[in-house]
């Protein structure tokens, strides 16, 4: 525990920040799931409603600054892909 009374807050801070961006990317992940296991599944419809919200899902976790913006374009142009491959 360290003795200083600004990192004492900041070891607060901290911890409240993490739990924030790990409910953040658990919500990402968890889109990111639906739509492959739509595409797995062979419904093609579903996947393409599940791929927008997952978009925007991941574009706010974008705004928020808790997954940068090329990870996440790499995140949306997969979830493309296997949405786009399903379909055909």
């Amino acid at each position: 525990m360290p003795n200083i009374k600004s990192s004492e807050r900041s070891v607060k801070t901290d911890a409240e920040r993490r739990a924030k961006n790990f409910a953040v990317k658990s919500t990402v992940k968890s889109a990111i799931r639906k739509v492959a296991e739509a595409v797995h599944t062979g419904k093609a419809d579903e996947a393409k409603t599940l791929l927008t919200k997952a978009s925007s899902t991941i574009d706010k976790a974008v705004a928020k600054g808790i997954i940068h913006k090329n990870a996440a374009a790499r995140k949306k142009s997969r979830l493309a892909r296997k949405v786009n491959a399903a379909a055909e």
